[in-house]
């Protein structure tokens, strides 16, 4: 049967998902997104994250909001007629995911040596705090412990006597990102050798990859990159400055650009006397001093309004409020009220807008505990 033009591009991939709280969860989420169809198996109980609040109409908005459009089925993966059924599901899979401590699956008798040789196409994502080999590999760990031990955090805040945490869990949430990279490129090398494979994936090994040029700059330099609250460290004006009534966020990134917004401000002293990048990086506090003194002429929405006609990179820090009514924001469909009645919850999206899907998925719910466990056991014949 000829395959829909504006099929999703993961039509048909069978992801069977053993992942709690965030790290697997919005890795699966993404490829549910994609059109996967993602089976949640979850521990008795299950998934920690459905007793994290705030609730709506009884249920967990931080659940909901990586899981919406999952089927679930609740399997104790210690006793015997569960792991028969796990089996069965997995027969028919092309992915399976965990974020378990090492070892774990090993211990319930499926390593990945039983499970390659048995199912020899299966792509196997294995993320966990410091992946399955080295001397952390059996410590646990939290989205705050790899912000901090991969060296995040001391690049983070305002200076070194104010080190915070990047306000979303980074560290779960590149995981999860580097998880879905890893997937999609072992679903394209199955499809050329016609086997399976297996990522081991470390949450620390993701936060220093993205470290950016905070490695390369201390190997150059010599000395350790600092905290320089919304400053850049090599490009200026580039952060956020005071104004009348708040804070206005800047970006130039280049000379050309920055004679530009000399221009717009009609300031032709600022743009002799500090021409060059260097010369801007050079005398950064005195630079910024004599750009506040500028901007707390006017309120924020003056300098957006002036800057954005000229198309100098510019923006107000936005609240979570602000976002969910931003008319770029919603023109792009990535707010979406979940469709449960009575309606309250509001969710975002997955980023994608692929020229051959007409339309953005609609947002489904999220499952109940076991909700689907009858639909799923029919479906892989089991009685």
């Amino acid at each position: 049967m000829e395959k829909k033009k504006n099929n999703l591009p993961l039509d048909g991939i069978l992801v069977l998902d053993l992942t709690n709280v965030l790290s697997g969860p919005f890795a699966t989420l993404i490829l549910s997104d994609l059109g996967a169809k993602v089976i949640k198996i979850e521990k008795p109980g299950g998934d920690d994250s459905r007793g994290y609040g705030p609730f709506a109409n009884g249920k967990s908005g931080y659940f909901i909001s990586l899981n919406r459009g999952k089927k679930s089925i609740c399997l104790d993966l210690k006793k015997k007629k569960e792991k028969q059924i796990f089996e069965k599901i997995l027969s028919k899979s092309d992915v399976l995911i965990d974020n378990f401590k090492p070892e774990t699956l090993e211990k319930l008798g499926f390593s990945w040596k039983y499970l390659s040789k048995k199912y020899p196409r299966l792509i196997y994502s294995k993320i966990s705090g410091f992946g399955e080999t080295g001397p952390l590999k059996d410590l646990p760990a939290y989205d705050i412990i790899v912000q901090a031990m991969g060296g995040l955090m001391s690049i983070t805040g305002k200076d070194e006597e104010n080190i915070v945490r990047v306000g979303t869990s980074i560290g779960d949430i590149t995981a999860s990102l580097f998880a879905v990279i890893g997937i999609l490129s072992q679903l394209i090398r199955r499809n050329k050798t016609n086997s399976g494979s297996k990522l081991d994936l470390s949450m620390l090994d993701c936060q220093v990859s993205i470290l950016e040029n905070a490695v390369a700059r201390y190997s150059i330099e010599g000395r350790n990159p600092k905290p320089l609250g919304t400053d850049h460290p090599t490009i200026s004006p580039f952060g956020a400055f005071k104004t009348k009534d708040g804070l206005l966020v800047l970006a130039i990134g280049n000379d050309r650009l920055f004679e530009k917004f000399c221009n717009v401000l009609k300031n032709k002293k600022l743009a002799e006397k500090y021409s060059t990048n260097k010369k801007r990086n050079d005398n950064l506090n005195n630079f910024k001093k004599e750009l506040e003194s500028i901007f707390k002429k006017n309120k924020t929405s003056f300098w957006i309004k002036k800057l954005t006609i000229n198309k100098i990179p510019c923006a107000k820090i936005n609240s979570v409020s602000e976002i969910t009514r931003n008319k770029q924001i919603l023109h792009r469909k990535m707010i979406s009220d979940y469709p449960e009645k009575p309606g309250k919850l509001k969710v975002t999206h997955t980023p994608f807008n692929f020229d051959f899907v007409k339309n953005k998925p609609q947002i489904k719910l999220a499952p109940n505990l076991d909700e689907h466990r009858k639909e799923i056991l029919k479906f892989f014949g089991i009685n």
